[in-house]
């Protein structure tokens, strides 16, 4: 009976190394994932900023001036447009990356 519970314990203890040697794998997987998300979404906000100051810049500081709750909505668009528009450039360029490198 002692060398079966050794044998029981010694299994148990494989699989739970097995196990959180995966746990970790996966983790480091998703931290990697994330963080490349999380470096491609800050360029793009970038870009995106620079893109509406130097586009809309003007427009929007005429619109601020004379039209003030116009512009407030303008500007609640915009962020929403961003959101929606960035999310779904950010998804397309990792599904992109992550069919190339598998």
């Amino acid at each position: 009976m002692e060398g079966y519970r050794r044998h029981a314990d010694s299994s148990a203890a494989l699989t739970l190394n097995a196990l959180t040697s995966l746990m970790k794998s996966d983790t480091a997987k998703t931290l990697r994932a994330f963080l490349i998300e999380l470096a491609v979404y800050a360029l793009l906000v970038v870009a995106y900023f620079f893109l509406v100051l130097h586009f809309l810049g003007g427009w929007l500081q005429q619109l601020e001036i004379h039209h003030r709750n116009t512009y407030g909505g303008v500007a609640i668009l915009l962020i929403i447009g961003q959101a929606v528009f960035l999310e779904n450039v950010t998804t397309l360029l990792l599904r992109l990356i992550r069919g190339r490198s598998e």
